[in-house]
């Protein structure tokens, strides 16, 4: 259930999106606020402060709150393309990017994971303890291929709470996200089928298709609006598509949210096709407005849709707990994860089932959210007065990633190696596509505890940027 700020601000926020508060006007003052919504003082401050985090309001030392205007010269980026047909793995580029994922000496703007110092470390510290201590014996032995029964009961409850019944027996636990997106492929393609992914899209989903010989087609998933559901129409009726892997809360890189229409639409369309649905929910709790988006699985009526997900972005990533769900493909999971992995291990199950149990979920997720969406807004600002003109950058509602078009001339390739020569890591546009494309594209992480080092490496990496477009 939302908290009470949390409605404060979801009323102002539509008042500002649908134009009853504009840009530059002053907002009610706290007290007006309190009484209207009949909340106390604090709880408005805490709903102004929300807001501030978004970048959707300032505070005016002596004044009060205002309505923000958008950032100067940063419209979101451009999507040029036209669909094409299904092809084979075409971007020599993905089997080079874990030489950069694995170096531990940049500043790491390239990885879409959060800082340590964000996570509730001392809570999930805590219940590797208790495991070991209380269940010390079931903690070291192997898990049965499923995984523990009070882990898949949480993972249940916790998709509960945003309107989607799940029974814990259809849950099969996975070594992380992309294990479970991996497992779901393989227990529904053969070798060349065509599958339909989003472009841009994260580079390990273009990975995993690529190891199974599978062939993609790809649908735009537009920066602010989400996935193209009339172009995904098209494809579907155009091709013999066996699966669609999409990322409809937060689409890394582009961080876009897909609304509820749209979802009920996608599953619609690839219900009437017989197209199953491997939804990649691994960024569905980090929503920056703090209201939950539901999965495709809420509008799922046929049991077409695989909803994979983890705890590694909203609690502990080393743990490596993830799962995939899907009503009539439980036996084909727990088949194919047999196979595979054989189980996930024992502790961390264990653990992060201790957690949820012992603590209240939320409360770190809301620092967690907060601080992301002030980030991505601190990102923009930062883009905005040091980066060349004509840079474009996508503005998130969720996850760790921003998305840029690059000015003119400024090749991504080039500047992702000249901030490497310089210590700081990003990624490169090409490698979120099939094609090899979006060579003027670059992805950031805002996943990290913002200091001074950050603000400093944007600026450095803006000026390499501007260097790049002087020498062209």
């Amino acid at each position: 259930m939302s908290l009470l700020y949390e409605r404060v601000a979801e009323s102002l926020r539509g008042q500002i999106r649908r134009g009853v508060l504009r840009a530059g006007e002053r907002l009610p003052s706290l007290r007006r606020v309190g009484r209207q919504q009949q909340v106390s003082l604090a709880t408005a401050v805490e709903a102004y402060v929300q807001l501030e985090r978004e970048g959707l309001v300032e505070a005016r030392p002596r004044s009060g709150y205002y309505v923000r205007g958008a950032a100067p010269d940063l419209p979101e980026p451009a999507l040029r393309r036209t669909p094409r047909a299904p092809c084979a793995m075409r971007n020599p580029a993905l089997l080079d990017v874990l030489d950069v994922l694995t170096r531990s000496d940049l500043l790491p703007l390239h990885a879409a994971t959060p800082s340590l110092e964000l996570l509730p470390a001392a809570g999930i510290a805590a219940a590797v303890a208790r495991t070991m201590r209380r269940h010390r014996d079931a903690a070291l032995r192997y898990a049965m291929p499923q995984g523990q029964p009070g882990l898949r009961l949480q993972i249940a409850r916790r998709y509960a709470h945003c309107g989607v019944d799940v029974d814990p027996d259809e849950i099969v636990v996975t070594a992380g996200a992309m294990e479970a997106i991996s497992l779901a492929l393989r227990s529904v393609t053969r070798s060349g089928d065509v599958v339909l992914l989003e472009t841009p899209t994260y580079y390990g989903l273009l990975q995993a298709v690529a190891a199974l010989g599978l062939r993609v087609v790809e649908v735009p998933n537009r920066p602010g609006a989400g996935i193209d559901v009339a172009q995904l129409e098209g494809l579907l009726a155009r091709h013999e598509v066996r699966a669609a892997v999409l990322v409809p809360n937060f689409n890394n890189p582009v961080g876009s949210l897909t609304g509820d229409a749209g979802k009920q639409a996608i599953v619609a369309a690839c219900a009437a096709r017989c197209v199953v649905l491997i939804e990649d929910d691994l960024y569905g709790e980090l929503a920056y407005s703090g209201t939950r988006p539901p999965p495709l699985r809420r509008f799922d009526r046929q049991g077409g849709v695989i909803t994979c997900g983890s705890f590694s972005k909203m609690l502990a990533p080393g743990l490596r707990v993830g799962w995939a769900f899907g009503s009539r493909w439980t036996d084909e999971l727990l088949r194919a994860k047999c196979f595979s992995s054989v189980a996930t291990a024992s502790l961390p199950q264990l653990a992060i089932a201790d957690y949820l149990a012992h603590h209240d979920v939320d409360r770190p997720l809301r620092r967690l959210r907060r601080e992301l969406a002030a980030n991505a807004q601190r990102y923009r600002d930062v883009v905005a007065r040091y980066w060349p003109a004509g840079t474009r950058v996508s503005e998130p509602v969720g996850g760790m990633a921003l998305w840029l078009e690059l000015a003119d001339g400024v090749d991504a390739q080039a500047l992702f190696e000249a901030a490497l020569a310089q210590g700081i890591g990003t990624l490169p546009g090409h490698l979120f596509s099939n094609r090899d494309e979006y060579r003027h594209h670059l992805r950031l992480s805002c996943g990290l505890l913002w200091d001074a080092k950050i603000e400093q490496a944007l600026r450095a990496v803006g000026a390499l940027a501007d260097r790049l477009r002087k020498e062209k």
